[in-house]
Parts: structure tokens; C-alpha cells; sequence
């Protein structure tokens, strides 16, 4: 579903500049890769990049495929080539989920208007089974009539996750999506996550610094591996 070749991204500049490079990742459906690294190596930067928000530097290749388009392979370096920010929000909203490691849940909205706010804005149904299952798995349904300042910072990480599969995505991002999350409910969240790409045959990269929970569910890994100024991650 998504294919990269070469893409690299410089933040910051001068002798804070900083550079991440993914040199290759080929990401069938249906499978759940976890972006591994200590802090501050760039793993919410990939995710950006990969998610469209940030604009990278130099990239060789970069496809998507959505079997339900036309046409099925998206070239998104060519888009970016060519600055077509119409076409590349389109993408960001249609076909990508993103779950933020602050959560970023609308605070004048309540948590159910925050988890139907993707379908709304894209103008589809919402599939009510899926939420239903997702809200009762993470325990939220006492919540739903309630604004985010009124929750915790971990059942706020819940709903935001709740958000970003609302709308059934083709490629799903979460950046430490457990975070905040007790030992239990985390286990609950990551089977969910793994449960749903592998039924819907999506693809997803989920970043975490949980080196257990993600040996817990024997995830495929982008490994950071640090160098002078640079991050190299590589598929192990």
C-alpha cells in the first residue's frame, strides 16, 4: 500500500539541524509496523512526513495505493514535486488517519462530536458497528456527552484513537498512542489497533517507545539507529 524510497527531512538548522532518513519501507496491507527510537529521534517526524504535514527534502520515490481510486497508485512525490497542496489534503483527509500524540480533539466539541467530526467534514456515513465496538473496548461510552478539558490526558489518548479510524482510513499513523495509558488499557488500544488494520486490510505505522508492548505483539520494527546529526530508520 506504501512505497518509499529515499526520502529524507532536515529540522532545525545550523548546528541544530538535524536529518531523518528512511532509505527504503515497502508497507503491504494489512500489516502494522512500529516505529522504534529513543526520544527525540525523529519518530513523530517520519510520521509527519509519511502523513503528509511536513514536506520532505529529497525523496526518490513515493506511492500510495488505493484499490478503490482512480487511479489505484498515487504518486505523491510527484505532488509534491508539483505543490499540489489541493490534491495532497485531499489525500490527508480521505485515506489517512492520524493519531496525535497530544491527541488534538477540538475542545469546544464533545467527544462524540470529535469522533464523527472526520465523516462529517468527508460528507460519508459513519460505520456506527465500528464505533460502537471501539468505544465500548476502550471504556468510553461514559464520556461521549463530555468536553476533552473534562477527561484525562490517557482517555483522551482513547478518543483521539477513536477519531482517527472513524472514517476507516487506507493508511493508519499513531504517534505513541499509549503513552498515557496504564499498563492494561495500553494492551487493550494496541490489540484493537492490530485487530482492526488486519480486518479491514489496511496498513498502519504506529510509533512507541514501549519496547515491551510492541515485543508483546511481535511487531515488524523501524529501528532508529542514530549517527551525528542524522537518524537512519531501517526495517528489522
Amino acid at each position: 500500500m506504501l512505497c518509499i524510497e529515499t526520502m529524507s527531512i532536515v529540522r532545525g538548522s545550523g548546528e541544530q539541524a538535524h536529518r531523518v532518513c528512511l532509505p527504503s519501507l515497502n508497507l503491504p496491507l494489512g500489516q502494522v509496523v512500529a516505529v522504534t527510537g529513543e526520544s527525540g529521534c525523529g519518530k513523530s517526524t517520519l510520521l509527519e512526513v509519511i502523513g503528509l504535514l511536513l514536506t520532505p527534502n529529497r525523496v526518490g520515490r513515493f506511492e500510495m495505493d488505493f484499490t478503490d481510486s482512480t487511479p489505484a497508485v498515487v504518486d505523491i512525490a510527484r505532488l509534491l514535486a508539483d505543490n499540489d497542496q489541493p490534491a495532497l489534503a485531499a489525500i490527508r483527509a480521505a485515506k489517512i488517519g492520524f493519531m496525535l500524540q497530544s491527541g488534538g480533539l477540538l475542545p469546544f466539541l464533545t467527544v462524540r462530536d470529535n469522533i464523527r467530526l472526520p465523516c462529517q467534514l468527508l460528507g460519508i456515513a459513519e460505520d456506527e458497528r465500528l464505533l460502537t465496538r471501539a468505544v465500548q473496548t476502550l471504556k468510553l461510552a461514559e464520556f461521549l456527552h463530555k468536553k476533552p478539558a473534562q477527561l484525562s490526558i490517557g482517555e483522551r489518548q482513547r478518543v483521539a484513537f477513536v477519531r482517527a479510524i472513524a472514517h476507516r482510513p487506507k493508511l493508519l499513523l499513531a504517534d505513541e498512542p499509549t503513552a498515557s495509558l496504564d499498563p492494561h488499557t495500553a494492551r487493550l488500544l494496541f490489540a484493537l489497533f492490530i485487530e482492526l488494520v488486519q480486518e479491514w486490510g489496511i496498513a498502519a505505522l504506529v510509533a512507541s517507545h514501549d519496547w515491551g508492548l510492541v515485543k508483546t505483539f511481535g511487531l515488524p520494527c523501524l529501528k532508529a539507529n542514530l549517527t551525528r546529526g542524522e537518524t537512519h530508520f531501517a526495517l528489522s
